[in-house]
């Protein structure tokens, strides 16, 4: 209830998720907050590591620094992304948003190497760890704050879906676990006199590289060019089968320019015998629609396809039975007959499934082993057969 009052007091606009400077609004706020929960939290763990002499306490404590650091980007990298698009960036600066998240993450991976390599040095040469009573009581009222960060975050990310603020929250929500190892340390100083504050200390420390790592994780994915989201393919290919004329669809590609900005490229199967002046006026209309509706840049490259010869539909039904038997392929499309009399050929792609890493001298043997097995039905007919990947899977 407190999140979603904030957001409304301070995000205009705030259900218009899809509007580029609402999103930016987004950014700014789970920054400014982040900067203010981390200094805080910054101040006085530094104190109270200082006080007690407890290096995990400061770990901490320079960790909420980079936090703060960490917002600081988050800020720029939202305010950058939001650019327009230029000659040198025709899709936008959408993806400056994945590199502030990169940075994020190396200055988190830099924080827990080197106090792991402080730990270790606290295990070498252990220091008595003194117990407080005012630093204990402040260290569990962190706990709650750490936790709140961590659901605003969360809460805002899923609001906008960005990946940098889910992973700024997961990341916050981490800290308390750190927290309480860090109390437990503490405690344990009050009835034992053997010092485990560098042993906290090394979890601590991996506590944050794996925060650091898990955000790498979540941003490289999407510069590398992971799959699309496959609610976000049904949905597409669904509006897209609605439209007239238009009975199947294949090679998706979806290329991500940051959050909210893709482009989209696909085949529409239509039939050969309709007007191209008629089925262009229908993709055209689809095109623009979709993109609008998806908030997306699309592209429909249409394929003629003979839906009423009873030879290509029984053909067809006889190779789908066919490619039953190689597990490696998932469908095949642009199925078409050509030719007359005996010398025809059969002319479609076969889907390969992206789980089966194959040569390309496997290939060859695919298409020859299909090539046979189509021959035993139909000896006359040659084939052509393109061999093609689902690069947007369901």
């Amino acid at each position: 209830m407190a999140i979603n009052f904030i957001i409304s007091r301070f995000v205009r606009n705030y259900d218009d998720v899809s509007n580029k400077k609402v999103r930016e609004a987004y950014g700014l706020l789970s920054g400014i907050v982040g900067i203010i929960v981390n200094l805080i939290l910054f101040t006085v763990e530094l104190f109270i590591g200082l006080f007690i002499n407890s290096i995990a306490v400061t770990a901490d404590a320079f960790h909420n620094l980079a936090d703060v650091t960490a917002s600081l980007i988050t800020i720029v990298g939202f305010k950058l992304s939001n650019k327009p698009a230029d000659k040198e960036h025709p899709f936008g600066h959408g993806r400056v948003e994945y590199i502030a998240a990169m940075l994020v993450s190396a200055l988190i991976l830099i924080v827990g190497l080197e106090f792991i390599k402080s730990s270790v040095t606290r295990i070498l040469h252990p220091e008595e760890v003194k117990f407080s009573t005012v630093s204990f009581i402040i260290m569990v009222i962190a706990i709650p704050l750490k936790i709140w960060l961590g659901c605003f975050n969360k809460t805002l990310g899923k609001k906008i879906s960005s990946s940098t603020l889910k992973a700024a929250g997961a990341d916050a929500l981490n800290d308390v676990a750190i927290l309480s190892g860090v109390l437990l340390s503490l405690i344990v100083s009050l009835f034992i006199h053997i010092s485990i504050d560098g042993y906290v200390g090394i979890i601590v420390a991996l506590f944050i590289i794996f925060s650091g790592y898990e955000l790498i994780k979540e941003t490289l994915n999407p510069l590398l060019g992971e799959a699309p989201d496959p609610a976000f393919v049904k949905e597409l290919v669904s509006l897209i089968l609605k439209y007239d004329y238009i009975n199947g669809v294949h090679d998706i590609v979806i290329h991500n320019y940051g959050p909210g900005r893709c482009m989209a490229s696909l085949h529409a199967e239509v039939p050969g015998n309709v007007s191209i002046m008629k089925i262009h006026d229908v993709i055209d209309t689809a095109e623009k629609e979709i993109s609008e509706k998806l908030n997306m840049f699309l592209v429909i490259h249409m394929d003629p396809v003979c839906f009423d010869s009873e030879e290509v539909i029984e053909t067809r039904k006889e190779i789908v039975k066919v490619i039953k038997s190689f597990p490696m392929i998932e469908s095949i499309h642009d199925f078409r007959i050509v030719g007359e009399g005996e010398n025809k050929t059969l002319v479609f792609d076969a889907v390969l499934n992206m789980d089966y890493k194959i040569s390309s001298q496997d290939e060859v043997n695919l298409r020859a082993d299909l090539d046979k097995s189509i021959k035993v039905l139909h000896p006359n007919y040659n084939t052509v057969i393109t061999l093609d990947y689902n690069y947007s899977p369901l």
